[in-house]
């Protein structure tokens, strides 16, 4: 694929991400603009310490979620932290989802809670597999222009 090819097809990607509301545009290009030459993996680093930090979030949401007694209040404040993390990449989807988490704790709904986190998971593993794709295709892009090559090798 030639550079202009994967430039458009990056951009494409971009777009599709931010009109399909998987993210927010002005959060996510906040934190391309932190991005320079000395870190230039910025984004991308963010986001998977946003993935890895999910991990912890989720282990720990499911360890209050099937326990006995609920407590809500602590499943509250593990979604709120979640919430936050996927705020601050700006995972619109994923972040709605964890505010309808928000309503079942609060009315101490245990199945609509089981049933959220399902779907906050999906919305996470989908925004997941639509950011690799991404970040694979800035890779094969930068590696071109460090290679100056009008087409890249694998």
């Amino acid at each position: 694929m030639d550079r202009n090819q994967l430039q458009r097809q990056v951009a494409l990607k971009r777009s599709f991400l931010f009109e399909q509301s998987y993210l927010d545009p002005q959060q996510f290009v906040q934190l391309e603009e932190l991005q320079d030459d000395a870190n230039p993996n910025f984004v991308e680093e963010i986001v998977t310490l946003f993935y890895k930090d999910s991990a912890r979030l989720f282990q720990k949401i499911e360890q209050a979620l099937y326990s006995r007694p609920i407590d809500f209040a602590k499943l509250d404040d593990y979604m709120h932290q979640f919430r936050g993390s996927s705020s601050s990449i700006g995972a619109i989807k994923v972040k709605n989802e964890c505010s309808q988490f928000k309503e079942f704790c609060l009315a101490a709904n245990a199945d609509g809670c089981v049933r959220a986190l399902e779907r906050v998971k999906q919305e996470h593993q989908t925004l997941r597999i639509h950011l690799e794709n991404y970040f694979q295709d800035m890779s094969e892009k930068e590696r071109g222009y460090i290679l100056g090559k009008g087409k890249l090798s694998n």
